[in-house]
């Protein structure tokens, strides 16, 4: 076996061979993962959105959020410093406005995240027309339109961008009394795939989220104190995810650490759905 490289020094310990670094080497400090990029996020006034464009503020990202709730949305951004534009994501015109003040503002837009999404529950049987197009309005089609519009400036732009589609463990695995919301985040993923297909050759990744069982404000109305801690065995883990689980992942995607990943459906479920 050659000897170590010069420079370097060698030592057995037990056994097993130590290589010392050379001493010119030193810890590089790590740094922002998102430093410069233009990062906007719907629904990021609350829950699982808010967490996103926090974690992305502190990873260095110039962010806007767009949301429907304008006092609670207003008072985040200064909170965080970021941007904010409300906005009704089920009219198209309203979307059409918002996110293109919210791209100028950022002068382009490098990540798209698109969070905002409702949840309701409903019997299969008992499921109306209305409710099933509500749901799909905020879920899906709204996707759709955000997609439209930033993918057309990432493409204009001719650098490239990341989309990140919030879908949810439903989309795969149904769930009773989620007709309307299974069906719609299913949707998300495939919308998310064909993005990915479509949108490549433009160096435009698309990649969404799963998330399990997450203690959001949305969720609150329908979890008791039981329900947490049935929902939390399910979990290999033995508990349900925080928002801040969720952002994690986000961050990944928008960073360069995910630059070849693309037509993804990421799981983040804490174990319940393993594939």
């Amino acid at each position: 076996m050659a000897g170590p490289r010069a420079g370097h020094r060698a030592t057995l310990q037990k056994g097993t061979l130590a290589m010392a670094l050379p001493s010119t080497v030193t810890a590089r400090p790590a740094l922002p993962r998102l430093e410069g990029k233009r990062v906007v996020v719907t629904g990021g006034a609350r829950g699982i959105g808010a967490a996103i464009a926090r974690r992305c503020a502190a990873e260095g990202a110039e962010v806007s959020v767009l949301d429907r709730l304008a006092e609670q949305g207003s008072a985040f951004a200064q909170e965080i410093g970021c941007h904010f534009f409300p906005v009704d994501l089920t009219d198209g015109a309203s979307t059409t406005d918002a996110l293109g003040a919210a791209i100028e503002k950022l002068d382009g837009i490098d990540v798209l995240i698109n969070n905002a999404g409702i949840l309701r529950f409903s019997p299969l049987l008992d499921i109306s027309v209305e409710e099933w197009d509500a749901m799909f309005a905020i879920n899906t089609t709204a996707m759709l339109v955000t997609t439209q519009i930033a993918a057309r400036a990432m493409i204009a732009a001719g650098s490239g961008g990341t989309i990140i589609n919030l879908a949810s463990m439903a989309g795969k695995t149904g769930g009773a009394g989620q007709g309307h919301y299974a069906a719609s985040k299913a949707a998300v993923i495939a919308l998310t795939r064909v993005t990915a297909l479509e949108l490549g050759a433009s160096g435009i990744t698309a990649n969404c989220i799963c998330p399990g069982y997450v203690l959001t404000e949305m969720g609150a109305a329908t979890r008791t104190k039981a329900d947490v801690a049935e929902w939390s065995t399910y979990s290999p883990l033995g508990r349900l995810a925080d928002p801040d689980d969720v952002a994690g992942v986000a961050v990944f995607l928008a960073s360069a650490d995910a630059g070849y990943m693309t037509g993804q459906a990421v799981n983040v479920t804490g174990g319940m759905l393993m594939h």
